[in-house]
């Protein structure tokens, strides 16, 4: 590889070093090319073991797969911050907006299998975003969880509603209210979350 004057380095010491090392790794690789000729072309006396010809190259291999490791292990932490990013802001939506809470409850609260009564032991609280024209607000879906003390083995819960997209946080009006907005009054999706 040759250098312009441009790239050449002002100090002299750095230009030696820079030589000296060349020169050391062509001195390396000259001395593996005579040992590979030497293994394909010399006499059957002089000629290496199979094993100890890879011990030549044992070295540029670890080198090598110590590289690899590095970029592994960067790309498994780029992909770790990725993922803490992506999931940073899931599903929690802005205090300041009004709730409008429905308890989606069992119809029964007899245990199913000794008729004793249940008792509530927790809930599952899930949050969607939803809008009413010109009104943003958050509708929470309360579901309580009951379990039998005589039984200890029975929870029993109702079902979550159905969401128009699974896992997802807006409701059918605020799909619609986007779609409405970015076709019919051609606002585009980037300025949509500017308003939001």
């Amino acid at each position: 590889m040759t250098m312009t004057a441009d790239e050449l380095p002002d100090d002299l010491e750095t230009l030696k070093a820079m030589v000296l090392s060349r020169e050391a790794e062509n001195a390396r690789l000259r001395q593996i090319i005579k040992e590979l000729q030497r293994h394909r072309f010399g006499r059957r006396a002089e000629t290496l073991p199979e094993d100890q010809l890879l011990l030549g190259l044992e070295e540029a291999e670890q080198i090598e797969a110590a590289a690899d490791e590095e970029k592994a292990q960067a790309a498994i932490a780029e992909r770790q911050a990725r993922t803490a990013k992506r999931r940073s802001n899931r599903g929690s939506l802005p205090a300041h907006l009004p709730r409008v809470e429905t308890v989606v409850d069992i119809d029964d609260h007899a245990c199913p299998c000794c008729e004793h009564p249940l008792h509530r032991i927790g809930e599952d609280v899930s949050e969607k975003f939803d809008i009413v024209p010109a009104q943003f607000r958050v509708l929470v879906v309360r579901r309580p969880k009951y379990a039998c003390r005589a039984c200890e083995d029975v929870v029993v819960q109702a079902p979550s509603p159905a969401r128009l997209i699974e896992g997802g946080i807006p409701t059918e009006a605020t799909v619609a209210q986007v779609l409405v907005s970015k076709y019919a009054d051609h606002l585009p999706l980037y300025r949509q979350a500017q308003i939001y």
